[in-house]
């Protein structure tokens, strides 16, 4: 989501004759588009607008200083107190950043008096020779779970016209974009009500996507990221009939002990989870799946941790976002009693991540000598001679060559593993 919105807010600049800058000495803009989800990302943010205030005392030229994003929706004043920005632009405020350009280029100061304005989604920016884009289609969360931060710096779920969203897949589709990746904060809970009382949930929409990308170039549909609550049969069974949804799927667990999930307020039980993975793998047998994990909340025992690992054990994740609870004030769980030692999260955690490294390199072992589609990406870093791809369960491939088309998908095989990726011989290049 922050690379899509970041991605908006850089076509407002282009669109308006900006160009980048080599460095912030020399800008006359710096804009810092803020994640508040982890207190580590705040802390980095914090230490780049420290950087910037002192640049600004030996800049070749004054600049104007923006925090946009979540950070900037939950610290507001406070950021311009203490570090002298120019401008706080929270999530909601992005449809003003026109207006705000708008007052920098005429060297005036912008205000406004709205103090909740709606949130708008701006058309999706492609950059020269990608073949992947996001597009939003809801905004914000409505489950606060007890952790998260997200629901009070992004609001309330706001879902975005069918209409919209279909329209911006054609443009896409017609700048040559092969692969989307449908986006929200808790995407599969999407809905819509049109004017004529035409209620559309996230399987009417996936259906609509589908129907809509099937004459086009675009092959492949993923969305980010799914709420185990809210994935329903019919979303599967609409995935299980059109191969343009990508045989993988991130399906966010947390932890696998219910007194924990409870705690988390996460709406769902460890056999729920277990359930829908079945589900999932029923109707897709070759699909994979990834998930973030948590670990060392509040009142977490030897036992729930063991239950974490019983039920990795059983689903088999592909690859997972793996980290240990970090009080963050504000949310619910702020305030919760029983907290683990950061020691003890910490051992914890090693385990869970000795545990998922080892299903990721099995997984991928068992995978050598597969024929395999990749969408080719471009030239790889280390080796001019080779182009560098990803298969639709997200595995990174190289293949040696220079014959394949950037934007193009090959048919290959998976003939070795380094670490993680996947060297492979090409068999055909298509469209």
């Amino acid at each position: 989501m922050n690379i899509a919105e970041s991605a908006a807010l850089t076509l407002v600049l282009k669109e308006r004759g900006w160009e980048p800058a080599p460095d912030g000495e020399h800008s006359d803009l710096v804009l810092l588009n803020t994640c508040s989800v982890r207190a580590t990302a705040e802390q980095r943010v914090l230490g780049r607008l420290a950087l910037y205030e002192a640049l600004r005392k030996r800049a070749v030229r004054p600049f104007t200083l923006i925090v946009a994003g979540c950070m900037a929706s939950r610290l507001g004043e406070t950021l311009r107190e203490r570090f002298s920005v120019d401008y706080v632009m929270g999530t909601s405020f992005r449809a003003l950043f026109p207006s705000i350009l708008a007052a920098i280029e005429s060297g005036q100061r912008f205000v406004t008096d709205d103090e909740n304005p709606a949130f708008a989604f701006s058309s999706s920016h492609l950059e020269e020779g990608r073949f992947r884009a996001f597009v939003p289609i809801m905004h914000g969360c409505n489950n606060f779970c007890t952790y998260c931060i997200v629901p009070y710096v992004r609001g309330r779920e706001v879902s975005r016209n069918p209409a919209s969203i279909i329209e911006e897949i054609h443009l896409l589709a017609e700048k040559g974009v092969r692969e989307i990746t449908l986006l929200g904060q808790n995407v599969n809970s999407y809905q819509w009500e049109d004017g004529d009382h035409t209620f559309v949930e996230f399987p009417e929409l996936l259906e609509r996507i589908a129907r809509a990308t099937e004459q086009s170039p675009i092959r492949w549909i993923r969305f980010l990221s799914s709420h185990p609550k809210d994935l329903s049969s019919r979303a599967i069974a609409v995935m299980a009939v059109h191969p343009a949804f990508c045989r993988h799927i991130h399906l966010c667990v947390q932890h696998g002990s219910n007194a924990i999930l409870a705690a988390m307020n996460r709406r769902y039980t460890r056999e729920r989870y277990l359930e829908l993975v079945a589900e999932l793998r029923s109707a897709m047998p070759d699909i994979t799946f990834s998930t973030d994990i948590l670990i060392g909340f509040p009142g977490e025992t030897e036992a729930d941790l063991e239950q974490t690992l019983e039920l990795m054990d059983s689903t088999r994740f592909l690859y997972a976002y793996m980290y240990h609870y970090n009080p963050r004030e504000g949310t619910a769980a702020f305030q919760l009693p029983n907290r683990v030692p950061e020691p003890v999260k910490r051992e914890r955690l090693a385990r869970v991540i000795a545990l998922q490294k080892q299903h990721t390199v099995e997984l991928l072992q068992s995978r050598r000598g597969k024929q395999v589609k990749v969408l080719v990406e471009g030239v790889s870093r280390r080796n001019a001679d080779e182009f560098i791809g990803r298969t639709e369960h997200d595995e990174r491939v190289v293949v040696p060559g220079r014959q394949a088309r950037f934007g193009s998908f090959a048919e290959v095989t998976l003939s070795s593993l380094k670490g993680n990726t996947f060297r492979a011989k090409e068999i055909l290049c298509h469209d």
